[in-house]
């Protein structure tokens, strides 16, 4: 019996399908139909033949396909859907938000690459500009009368940073020598007390230092004061207004580098492809130059101003500079005390330029 099925096995024909695998043998479509079958058919679990620890019925616990009543397992196609996730489905919320992020993210890498284009165009023109009016070979825009006043300006700042320098050295050899006075005024007073001979000669020695150094203190918080104007006037306002001359003077580099180009696509040929560059940069010309007027503008301005700041700055702290130094080497320290009043300069209490025993731990 055996060997008449393995001899029928072995001559049985295997049908092979176009993709070189063999087909289904009717035994195995039939163990197909079973499964399939087994798949919708699994036991009810609301039956109440199902007990615990197996199936009742007949044949030993075994029941037939036929008698079982509804599915026990059945496929849900929903369920593979959402593990796959969201954005394995097509057309939804999510690959609609990739797709514009993506659209986002390209539109700014244009924007930026069109703007490093523009900013190496005009690095290109003003750089050709420069080098023409450097070797004169190129024209250049020139404002006589502001110019001149710019050039006044740069010498007066100029100027009164040396001031500023020698007033804060100054400061600090007054300073020292204050602070040797009082030191000499105190060792006087020391001495008096321990020398009974020479107490009175000590004592009105000690009086003497002690009483310059504090006119010395009036004299370094006027002189302070001064120094502390002429730096807001030198280092704020003078400097603000030199740096919105560095923007008129780039404006004018600008302006001149475009007006060049213009001239030169002017002078050449006329066809359809160069009047539309010609176009094109009559339009970069006049918003260049529409900078140009208006930083030129701000520039007379400030120079204005500035010019009348400086001199009310000037005469007040000149004058304050004067007095003091005179009351001072007068020995008039009433009016000393009056010039301080009389300018609104506030002294520092002794000491406070030291460190707290906080501060230094």
């Amino acid at each position: 019996m055996a060997d008449s099925i393995m001899s029928k096995a072995a001559t049985m024909e295997i049908p092979i399908n176009s993709n070189g695998d063999t087909g289904n043998l009717a035994e195995d479509d039939s163990l197909e139909q079973d499964l399939q079958q087994l798949m919708v058919s699994g036991p009810n679990l609301n039956e109440t033949s199902i007990v615990s620890g197996g199936y009742g019925g007949p044949a030993g616990g075994i029941i037939p396909t036929s008698t079982i009543k509804g599915p026990a397992i059945r496929f849900n196609p929903d369920y593979l859907d959402g593990r796959r996730g969201p954005a394995a489905i097509p057309g939804s919320s999510n690959h609609n938000t990739c797709s514009s992020t993506e659209e986002v993210s390209r539109g700014v890498a244009v924007e930026k690459l069109d703007s490093v284009k523009k900013w190496g165009i005009n690095t290109y023109k003003c750089t050709k500009q420069m080098f023409s009016e450097r070797f004169g070979r190129g024209s250049r825009t020139v404002d006589l009368e502001l110019e001149a006043q710019i050039d006044v300006l740069r010498d007066t700042k100029s100027k009164y940073e040396n001031i500023l320098r020698l007033a804060t050295a100054l400061i600090e050899h007054f300073q020292s020598m204050v602070q040797t006075q009082q030191a000499l005024g105190d060792t006087f007073t020391d001495l008096s007390q321990k020398s009974p001979e020479l107490q009175d000669e000590f004592g009105y020695n000690a009086e003497t230092q002690k009483l310059l150094c504090k006119n010395g203190e009036a004299l370094l918080g006027a002189i302070n004061f001064f120094v502390s104007s002429v730096n807001t006037l030198v280092n704020k306002t003078m400097e603000d207004t030199l740096m919105t001359i560095k923007q008129y003077e780039n404006a004018r580099l600008e302006f001149d580098a475009y007006r060049s180009d213009l001239e030169e696509l002017s002078l050449g040929p006329r066809d359809a492809a160069a009047m539309v560059r010609v176009e094109m940069a009559q339009h970069e010309y006049q918003i260049h130059r529409d900078k140009y007027e208006r930083l030129r503008s701000d520039v007379a301005i400030k120079l204005k101003f500035l010019e009348e700041n400086k001199v009310k700055v000037m005469h007040k702290q000149l004058l304050l500079f004067h007095n003091a130094i005179s009351a001072y080497f007068a020995g008039n320290q009433q009016q000393l005390e009056q010039t301080l009043i009389q300018f609104n300069v506030k002294l520092k209490p002794p000491g406070s330029d030291k460190p707290s025993w906080l501060e230094e731990q």
